[in-house]
């Protein structure tokens, strides 16, 4: 087997996570912080604020998922049975906030229980993400080729505190995007919530990073041991630096500086996060070789995603550029 497609395959489906979580984020930020709005007016501009590229985020969840099967068919097998319940109410709850986001137009009569819908869809899919990846970072039971744990080992204090993280994570995402594309009493709002969320999350990172080398040793020992210090040393630095910059970033007149900033908080956190587990894909029991699907099979699916992979770059950066504007109450301009 030819290692470095195996690496190519692994830095795509990380890429397809990573555009996820940066795309997706933002508007399930936008449904946690939802009851923080006024009904009418700055709701329907949070929605709006959305509107025109929420369902496209999720392509990337798709790619992500099927990459892991498609090329590491050992590590979906195992990683599916080990992580069904979290997965199953991160589906459900995407699917429910879906339905609410489309019949709160089209049913005014109940339009609150859609808006309630929408925002509790969008904690239980972000709190369940976040329950997934505490749940594979702390370790998953493998025997020989098959997960050999139980129905609750998902269930844990890190992955708890993993999923509150990404919850607070998510909104600090939303509250940013919509300084960036509202205006009026919505955006003071968002930069409010904005305030209170920055230190929350600094907290949350903190907390997560000070748990994870105690949840399965070869952190510890990547985090602690040279080369591994080059990195966790700055780290550290670098985080206060970004979040403190975000802070400052919440009083100037550039309304895209938030979502930025907010932006590299989480690519930090992933970068660190992926510094910790490589090259595993479960951390402690498969590495990507291992997991690898044969060399024939990886060729002929990145055939396919050199080109499918540009043409879901290049309509989503047309979208996005559509609607480059600011949403005021009557929508784009």
């Amino acid at each position: 087997m030819n290692p470095d497609l195996t690496i190519i395959w692994a830095f795509l489906i990380a890429f397809a996570v990573a555009m996820y979580v940066v795309m997706d984020g933002f508007d399930l930020g936008i449904g946690i912080l939802f009851p923080g709005f006024t009904v009418g007016k700055e709701r329907d501009q949070a929605m709006n604020a959305i509107a025109p590229v929420w369902d496209g985020n999720e392509t990337w969840l798709v790619l992500g998922g099927g990459g892991l099967m498609a090329a590491f068919p050992l590590a979906y097998a195992i990683i599916l049975p080990a992580l069904y319940a979290p997965l199953m109410a991160m589906l459900l709850g995407l699917v429910f906030r879906g339905v609410a986001f489309e019949f709160r137009w089209r049913d005014p009569g109940h339009r609150k229980w859609w808006d309630a819908g929408f925002c509790l869809g969008s904690v239980i899919a972000t709190f369940a993400q976040g329950i997934t990846l505490g749940a594979l970072l702390q370790g998953i039971t493998v025997e020989g080729r098959a997960y050999d744990g139980g129905w609750w080992e998902w269930l844990s204090p890190f992955s708890l505190l993993t999923g509150a993280s990404l919850v607070v994570g998510y909104a600090l995402l939303g509250s940013a995007w919509l300084i960036w594309k509202t205006e009026g009493l919505i955006q003071a709002d968002a930069r409010r919530f904005a305030r209170l969320l920055t230190p929350a999350l600094l907290v949350a990172i903190g907390a997560v990073s000070l748990y994870t080398p105690f949840v399965e040793p070869q952190y510890f020992q990547r985090w602690f041991e040279f080369p591994g210090l080059l990195v966790t040393v700055p780290m550290p630095l670098l985080i206060g630096l970004v979040a403190f910059a975000l802070w400052r970033s919440l009083g100037w007149r550039r309304d895209w500086l938030p979502f930025l900033l907010t932006l590299m908080l989480f690519l930090l956190s992933m970068a660190g996060l992926a510094i910790s587990i490589w090259p595993d894909i479960i951390p402690g029991r498969v590495s990507i070789w291992q997991a690898a699907a044969p060399e024939s099979s990886q060729i002929f699916m990145l055939v396919g995603a050199a080109v499918l992979i540009p043409l879901i770059l290049a309509y989503t950066a047309w979208s996005y550029w559509v609607f480059r504007g600011k949403v005021g109450e009557d929508g784009y301009h």
